[in-house]
């Protein structure tokens, strides 16, 4: 699988696909039976994946602070936060 092809593969998990992606990957790193190149290669997958769970929470984290209140400060809504 091309560069291309894993980023577009990761791009298109959710929070929750990646965050389980990247706990796979550690594990395989602490269990220390992965040769080398393997060791580098799913490294960076997982930086990969890493990137992606920060720009989700990041995403998340705007939407959170687009609530709209109400003059006595009371949540009544959400303004659109513009990722589509």
């Amino acid at each position: 699988m091309s560069d291309a092809e894993v980023a577009d593969k990761i791009a298109a998990m959710s929070f929750e696909e990646a965050m389980k992606a990247l706990e796979t990957i550690v594990d395989q790193l602490d269990s220390g039976d992965i040769p080398l190149e393997k060791s580098i290669a799913i490294y960076e997958r997982g930086a990969a994946l890493q990137k992606h769970c920060e720009e989700k929470l990041r995403q998340a984290e705007m939407r959170v602070q687009k609530i709209v209140t109400d003059g006595d400060g009371n949540a009544k809504g959400a303004a659109p936060a513009g990722f589509e």
